[in-house]
Order: structure tokens, then C-alpha cells, then sequence
């Protein structure tokens, strides 16, 4: 079996615990609560949910990994009060920003 066979089938297959499981949330549903978890805010019967999602799902896992990277990274940015913030906004950026929004 080729491995895009074999990670189509575990996607089904995890699709389908997620959706029918007791207690289980799905990978959209647990992106609403990264931010909660990473502040320690989370009720503790959803937090051992999403813990239990990120045991069974290894994206969201990585997902989780890499934006508590990025959370850390900023934080560790804008630590220094004395740092001066940039007094200009790239015009691409502006742009990208404002297209996404139309979105």
C-alpha cells in the first residue's frame, strides 16, 4: 500500500473517531482553543480534551508545537520596554493585510 494510501486511511479514520467519539473535538475545533491552553485559561474537563486530541492527532500537535513557538518568539520580541517599535509599515504588508480581510 503506498503511503498515500495509508495516510488517507488514517485521516478517515481519525476523522471519524473525532466526529463520533465521546468527549472529542475536531482539528477546527481545537484551533479555537490554542490560545486558551497556552494561558492555562482552559475549564479542566476541556483542557484533558484538547490534550486528548493532541495524543491522537500528530498535525495538531506539530500545529500546537509551532504556534507556541511563534507565541514565545513575540513575547520575547517586545520583552525589552526600552526596544523601539518600528515607525513604519512595509506598504506589502498593508496591502497583504487589507486583501485578507476582503476575504
Amino acid at each position: 500500500m503506498s503511503k498515500f494510501l495509508i495516510a488517507r486511511l488514517r485521516n478517515k479514520i481519525k476523522g471519524k473517531m473525532f466526529a463520533h467519539g465521546p468527549r472529542m473535538i475536531n482539528c477546527g475545533e481545537f484551533e479555537e482553543f490554542i490560545l486558551d491552553y497556552l494561558e492555562d485559561t482552559l475549564p479542566s474537563g476541556k483542557k484533558a480534551i484538547f490534550e486528548l486530541h493532541i495524543k491522537l492527532c500528530r498535525e495538531c500537535k506539530e500545529y500546537l508545537a509551532a504556534y507556541s513557538a511563534s507565541m514565545e518568539l513575540g513575547k520575547r520580541k517586545f520583552a525589552d520596554d526600552a526596544a523601539q517599535l518600528p515607525t513604519e509599515i512595509p506598504e506589502d504588508l498593508v496591502t497583504a493585510i487589507l486583501a485578507a480581510c476582503e476575504k
